[in-house]
């Protein structure tokens, strides 16, 4: 079976803009949670959000994209021009039908849509932009950076909510081992505009404290809910044979896969929501070849809702003992990113099995009665990091699992 290897990571996180000042921040506990200033707040019951700060998005794209995107689209295009340097990767050598897009999205361009409703309804259908016919689709950063980069490969995009970022990496991996050389595949999202924040408030599951170190707290004995954010990971996707020969970087690689549909909200959450949950981990780690104890650290989803970080806790005492593996939450760092997340978690996945180290769960009391190994507070040496398990959990009942395997050559 053809091995699939991430060659290039681009990173546009609430904590830090490009993959050294992101690793850097998250490795040191820093976080990007504060007080929304991309709209005034006050008026809603949740006023906190992971926005990612300097992103001048003139410095980094042409003036002839700014009017026909959304900012979602402007930080996706950008962390796909840095996850293609990384790589090493030159487009024109390629075929541009062996290079294909696959994304995953939340909500698309909802900022660009909402300024143009406004418009709408202000002064009138003639002042609607015609670039609304797509820059506030789902599809579309897969349609922008493949326009850019000539990629006229498989491409695609997937909607499962959180999950989406893993979800769409497995189907990058499933198109390379059908022949695809290279796809640039993740997920950033952005939805923090008026519109945006409504839609995501009507689920109820957002903290409304104040204060941003205790306003999301996964697997905290007084977790009230989650505080959302924007952007998330790119990454590229070779078939590692092809990769070595042209001399590229790994990694590391996508060793296993897996995902479960959750039963509706109507069962509450209990024993079938675990069984769905563990039944995706079954098959990433079949998947991968591995026994439980061949794994070295969870990258949790951390929902930061009591009786969903109840579920992922307890299903992860089941697979793998009480307190049987480290357990970490980084997005406690940046809030929850929607597709953008898992992505995120894969590339920080990555550099913890690069640099033997695994990132901390910052401001957390942990409940006792999850009885989960979390690493707390500041990042923990681990030498010998080979497999790395994220899980992703989308509104909806979407489950992800994915086993990614340190590259050979490295030591930590």
């Amino acid at each position: 079976m053809t091995a699939v290897a991430v060659t290039g990571l681009g990173i546009a996180a609430p904590n830090g803009l490009g993959t050294a000042d992101y690793w850097a921040a998250t490795r040191g506990g820093k976080s990007g949670i504060g007080r929304l200033t991309r709209f005034d707040p006050s008026g809603y019951p949740a006023r906190l959000a992971g926005e990612i700060p300097g992103f001048v998005d003139a410095d980094h794209l042409p003036s002839r994209l700014l009017p026909q995107t959304d900012r979602v689209t402007r930080l996706a295009l950008t962390a796909a021009d840095w996850a293609l340097a990384d790589a090493g990767v030159d487009t024109e050598a390629f075929d541009p039908l062996d290079m294909g897009v696959i994304t995953a999205s939340h909500a698309g361009g909802f900022e660009f849509g909402q300024y143009e409703l406004q418009s709408l309804w202000s002064k009138g259908s003639q002042y609607v932009s015609a670039y609304q016919s797509f820059a506030w689709f789902y599809a579309v950063n897969s349609g922008q950076i493949s326009i850019r980069h000539g990629m006229k490969g498989p491409s695609g995009v997937v909607v499962t909510d959180e999950a989406g970022g893993l979800d769409a990496l497995a189907q990058a991996r499933r198109q390379i081992r059908k022949g695809t050389p290279l796809v640039v595949s993740g997920a950033v999202d952005a939805s923090l505009c008026p519109w945006g924040w409504v839609a995501q408030l009507a689920a109820g599951r957002m903290s409304e404290r104040d204060e941003p170190t205790r306003a999301y707290v996964p697997f905290d004995r007084d977790a009230t809910g989650y505080v959302p954010g924007e952007g998330g990971a790119i990454l590229v996707l070779e078939d590692a044979a092809a990769a070595r020969a042209r001399g590229a970087r790994s990694y590391g690689q996508i060793a296993g896969y897996g995902a479960t549909l959750e039963p509706g909200p109507e069962a509450g959450p209990g024993h079938a929501h675990r069984q769905a949950l563990r039944r995706s981990i079954e098959i990433a780690l079949a998947d991968a070849g591995l026994a439980t104890g061949d794994v070295d650290v969870v990258f949790a989803d951390g929902a930061g809702v009591p009786e969903e970080d109840a579920v992922e806790a307890e299903t992860l005492c089941e697979v793998f003992g009480p307190r049987g593996v480290p357990v970490t939450v980084p997005k406690s760092m940046t809030g929850r990113l929607y597709s953008g997340a898992a992505s995120l978690d894969v590339a920080a996945a990555l550099l913890a099995m690069r640099d033997g180290v695994i990132p901390p769960t910052v401001h957390v009391d942990p409940c006792p009665e999850y009885d989960l190994d979390l690493v707390l507070h500041q990042a923990r040496p681990a030498a010998a990091l080979r497999h790395a398990l994220v899980l992703a959990r989308g509104h909806g009942g979407f489950n992800a699992a994915m086993v990614l395997r340190a590259h050979p050559t490295t030591t930590g």
